[in-house]
C-alpha cells in the first residue's frame, strides 16, 4: 500500500514509519508545523514544532522516504488553542488532544493523504483498529498504560476507516523503543512530549490570560448554599472536583470544600462538599457515534475523564437535540467539557464533550 505516516518527531510514529517501510509499504512522511519554528525551536515538551521537525525529517532519511512538512499554525492556533482558550472562558474544562486529533491531525492529514493518492493513513496512536462485521472498529490498545482511544473518540467512520494503528498491539513503550533501537533510528531514547504540547512550561493560565483576560480576572467563592466564603484568582484556574487553590474558601468547619461548579457568568467559582459533587447523570454533546446511534437506551461503560477508569452506565441517545444521556451505576463527578467516551468492553462505540450533569446545574446552584 502507498502509506501516509504522521510523523510528529518521537519515538512513536518514527517506529510506525520505520515498521511499514520495512513490511514493503510506499511510505510517505508528513509533519505537521504547529508553531512558529524560530519560538519553538528550543522548547522541550512541545510537538510538532522546532527540533521535533528536524528529528521527523532525520528519520525519514535513515528510512529513505519522502518527507512533507505542512504549515498548520494558523489553523492549530484557531481551533484547538483558541478552543482551549474559550472552553476555560465558559467556565468547562478543554481536553485540546482531542480537538487536535480532530482537526488539524485527522481531518486535514486524512485530506492531504487522499490528494497523494495513498491507501491509508498510520499514526503512532496507541489504539486498535480492528475489522469488525461493520467495518473499522476502534478498540483499546494492548497496552493499557499507553491506551489513547480516550482521545480517538472524536474520529469519523470514515476516518476510521482510512486510519492505521500499528503500535496498539505492543505490550508497552519499552517494546517500542527496542524496535527504534534495531532500526537505527536516533530517536529511540527521545522522552516522550507532555499533555499540553502548546504550553511546554505547565503554565495554562498564563496563555488563557493571553488569549482570554475576562477569564482570569477574580471573583467569589460561594458555598452551594449560596454563602459567599471567599475570592478565587480566575475561573479559568478551576475544574470540577478540584480541591486545592481556594484559599480561606478550602473549609466549612469540619468539611473539606471541592470546585461543584464554574458560573462563568457571574465569576463565581461554586463549592461543596465532595460528596454533593457526585451525580448518577450526565448529558454529552457533539456524539460521534462509531457505531448506528443507538434506537433505545444503550448499556455500555462511561469514561468521564482520560485518567478514570470506565464505569457501566446506560445511555439514552436523543437524535431530536444531539444529547446523550447517561445514567452511571456508580455515581461520578461530571466536569463539563472533559469527553465521555463509551465503551463496549474495549470497543469504542462514541464519544462527545460533557455539558453538566442531568438536570442538575451545579454553576447556578447559588443563583
Amino acid at each position: 500500500m502507498r502509506i501516509l505516516v504522521a510523523m510528529s518527531g518521537g519515538v512513536d510514529s518514527s517506529v510506525v514509519a520505520g515498521l511499514l517501510a520495512e513490511e514493503g509499504h510506499e511510505v510517505v512522511g508528513a509533519t505537521l508545523q504547529l508553531y512558529d519554528h524560530g519560538a519553538a525551536i528550543q522548547k522541550k515538551g512541545a510537538c510538532c514544532a522546532g527540533q521535533d521537525i528536524h528529528d521527523a525529517r532525520d528519520v525519514a532519511d535513515r528510512l529513505g522516504i519522502p518527507h512533507y512538512v505542512l504549515d498548520r499554525e494558523q489553523v492549530f492556533r484557531r481551533e484547538v488553542i483558541g478552543d482551549f482558550a474559550d472552553t476555560y472562558a465558559r467556565g468547562e474544562t478543554p481536553v485540546p488532544c482531542i480537538r487536535c486529533n480532530q482537526t488539524v491531525k485527522f481531518r486535514d492529514l486524512v485530506a492531504l493523504a487522499r490528494d497523494l493518492g495513498c491507501e491509508a493513513l498510520a499514526t503512532g496512536h496507541y489504539a486498535r483498529r480492528v475489522e469488525g462485521a461493520g467495518g473499522a472498529e476502534l478498540h483499546r490498545a494492548a497496552d493499557p498504560a499507553r491506551d489513547q482511544s480516550y482521545f480517538l473518540a472524536a474520529t469519523t467512520r470514515d476516518q476510521l476507516a482510512f486510519a492505521r494503528f500499528p503500535l496498539g498491539g505492543y505490550p508497552d513503550k519499552d517494546a517500542v523503543r527496542a524496535v527504534a533501537a534495531r532500526l537505527g533510528l536516533k530517536v529511540a531514547d527521545k522522552p516522550d512530549s507532555q499533555d499540553i504540547c502548546f504550553v511546554p512550561e505547565g503554565r495554562y493560565d498564563d496563555l488563557v490570560a493571553k488569549l482570554r483576560p475576562e477569564a482570569t480576572a477574580p471573583g467569589e467563592v460561594v458555598h452551594a448554599d449560596g454563602r459567599v466564603l471567599g475570592t478565587h484568582r480566575g475561573i479559568a484556574r478551576y475544574t470540577v472536583g478540584q480541591g486545592r487553590g481556594l484559599g480561606e474558601a478550602s473549609w466549612d468547619g469540619d468539611d473539606r470544600l471541592f470546585v461543584a461548579g464554574v458560573d462563568a457568568g457571574r465569576r463565581r467559582i461554586v463549592v461543596a462538599p465532595r460528596g454533593a459533587l457526585e451525580t448518577g447523570e450526565a448529558v454529552a454533546g457533539e456524539m460521534n457515534w462509531l457505531i448506528d446511534p443507538p434506537a433505545a437506551p444503550l448499556r455500555c461503560q462511561a469514561k468521564l475523564r482520560a485518567r478514570e477508569a470506565p464505569r457501566d452506565a446506560t445511555v439514552t441517545w436523543d437524535a431530536a437535540s444531539g444529547l446523550a444521556h447517561v445514567a452511571l451505576d456508580v455515581p461520578g463527578i461530571v466536569a463539563p467539557g472533559q469527553a465521555c467516551v463509551l465503551y463496549d468492553g474495549n470497543r469504542v462505540l462514541g464519544g462527545g464533550f460533557l455539558r453538566g450533569r442531568g438536570s442538575v446545574d451545579t454553576g447556578r446552584a447559588a443563583a
